[in-house]
């Protein structure tokens, strides 16, 4: 969920709020967030204030704490691409056994034998040139890495922007609450009045009756302003990832929020959109994590590119071996042997005669060959230089390159998307928050001249010259002026702040 998108969410959550959907829609509470999965943590005592929700939230919420591990994942991720432009290494070991007739690996002679033999080699390899493809690919890893840690910057804004919706919607439910209740006691007395004037024979018993209604239908909009007051309550303990038994013992502190007519003019000349939407798309995570997605699209192209290259790879290594049926011939200390030389002689019947001379030769052993004189005896040692050149892989590298193109346009385009919603929810804040200003004027200006209008109405009704009905009509007018200048002034106080919050202000009250 990106933050403009989150502007309209949580601006539609304050105006369900108002006194026209409570009495359109059921009381239903909120889809429980991604924090209330998680166990609670026990609330901290004393009443909480904007910025203290806010602060616990960015350190407990499981949203906040999973986009920290995705950026964890990502940095893991990068150290494995720079680690491949390393030379790879290894060392490999084999023992066998074979029986009957088997060929001595050695000396390549069959023999029925039982032959026990070992293997042992170290070969390692490195790429000389890939077509840039593992440079690039390291490059953009530390692309996606930075984007992946400014998405934490992201979900925490996105988290903030949430708490300090729910706790504006808390402070809307109380104060409506606050309202009720003065109304309603303004009522029982109004009841108890009337009770007495019945007695005296000065008011019909119509007049009691109006009056004893308008005090349930009070009575309803109380408990209706608690209902809210709750769910507010609970979400705001789930954006906070507290226990929500601890939502019965949860306080906030209740500020003194500006009177918005205070602001006269203000909020046409000191707040300006371009400005705000210039300041918002320099600092806002969400813009610069579009910007290195693009940056990675296009580091994406020359890896694809890379593939069109030739592959030059070089490898080397060193092996030995054993054999348990090799042997070693050694002198003999036992002397040596004679062997005779022989001359051609045509008159002897074999054709031959033996001479005078004789040859010497050395008698040899046969002994065991050692594990390790074998290990050192049967060593070799290899170099290989290997070079790939592709001419024709069914049409992937271009397949390829053409997929890598398209996704660069893809992060291009939603680039443009994040900027564009955001200098829309900024002008579309700036125009509510006029707007609203405007509203808790007129309504102001209404509820003055209904407060008057209802107090004559009042002394009409207490004299008898005002029946029930339009007594009650009167007061129900003067209720729905107050509960719309308030909806204005917390629609007021939260769009400015997200104004402010763009220009990277605290969320404070």
């Amino acid at each position: 969920m990106n933050a403009p998108g989150t502007m309209a969410v949580l601006v539609g959550a304050l105006l369900a709020a108002s006194p026209a959907a409570r009495a359109q829609a059921p009381a239903t509470p909120p889809a429980p967030p991604a924090a209330a999965l998680g166990n609670g943590v026990p609330a901290p005592a004393g009443p909480w204030t904007l910025q203290s929700a806010v602060d616990y939230a960015l350190k407990n919420n499981l949203t906040v704490r999973q986009s920290e591990l995705t950026a964890q994942q990502q940095e893991a991720a990068q150290r494995l691409n720079r680690a491949a432009l390393l030379p790879t290494a290894g060392l490999s070991g084999s023992q066998g056994f074979n029986f009957g007739t088997n060929r001595d690996p050695f000396t390549n002679q069959f023999q029925q034998l039982n032959v026990r033999s070992n293997n042992f080699s170290a070969t390692a390899q490195a790429t000389l040139f890939s077509g840039f493809q593992l440079r690039n690919t390291v490059k953009q890893g530390v692309l996606d890495a930075q984007a992946a840690r400014i998405d934490i910057d992201k979900a925490r804004n996105d988290l903030s922007l949430n708490v300090a919706s729910s706790f504006l919607q808390l402070l809307l439910a109380q104060e409506l609450i606050r309202a009720s209740e003065a109304r309603l006691g303004s009522v029982q007395e109004q009841v108890t009045r009337s009770e007495k004037l019945l007695k005296a024979g000065a008011v019909a018993e119509g007049n009691l009756l109006d009056s004893r209604a308008q005090l349930a239908s009070e009575e309803r909009t109380l408990v209706t302003a608690q209902n809210q007051r709750d769910l507010a309550q609970l979400a705001l303990v789930q954006n906070l990832n507290l226990d929500p038994a601890s939502a019965g013992r949860f306080e906030v502190v209740v500020p003194v929020l500006p009177d918005p007519s205070q602001y006269g003019a203000t909020t046409a000349n000191v707040l300006d959109p371009n400005a705000t939407f210039e300041l918002a798309r320099q600092r806002l995570p969400e813009i610069k994590a579009a910007d290195l997605r693009v940056q990675s699209a296009r580091r994406g192209i020359d890896i694809a590119r890379g593939a069109y290259y030739p592959r030059l790879t070089v490898a080397g290594g060193v092996q030995t071996g054993f054999s348990s049926v090799r042997t070693q011939s050694v002198v003999s200390s036992s002397g040596f042997s004679t062997t005779p030389i022989f001359q051609p002689n045509p008159s002897s019947p074999t054709g031959f005669s033996e001479t005078s001379f004789v040859v010497l030769q050395p008698k040899f052993d046969r002994l065991d060959y050692k594990f390790l004189d074998q290990l050192a005896d049967n060593q070799g040692e290899f170099v290989q230089l290997s070079l790939n050149i592709p001419i024709l892989n069914g049409l992937q590298t271009r397949v390829g390159v053409q997929r890598s193109q398209i996704n660069l346009q893809q992060n291009e385009l939603r680039a443009e998307q994040v900027t564009l919603q955001l200098r829309q929810t900024i002008q579309q804040s700036f125009a509510d928050a006029l707007a609203a200003q405007r509203r808790y004027e007129a309504s102001s200006r209404q509820v003055d001249a209904l407060t008057l209008a209802f107090r004559n109405a009042e002394i009409r009704f207490n004299n008898g010259l005002l029946n029930g009905t339009d007594f009650n009509i009167a007061r129900n007018n003067l209720t729905a002026a107050e509960s719309d200048m308030i909806q204005a002034k917390y629609e007021f106080v939260f769009r400015r702040k997200v104004l402010e919050f763009y220009e990277g202000k605290s969320l404070t009250l």
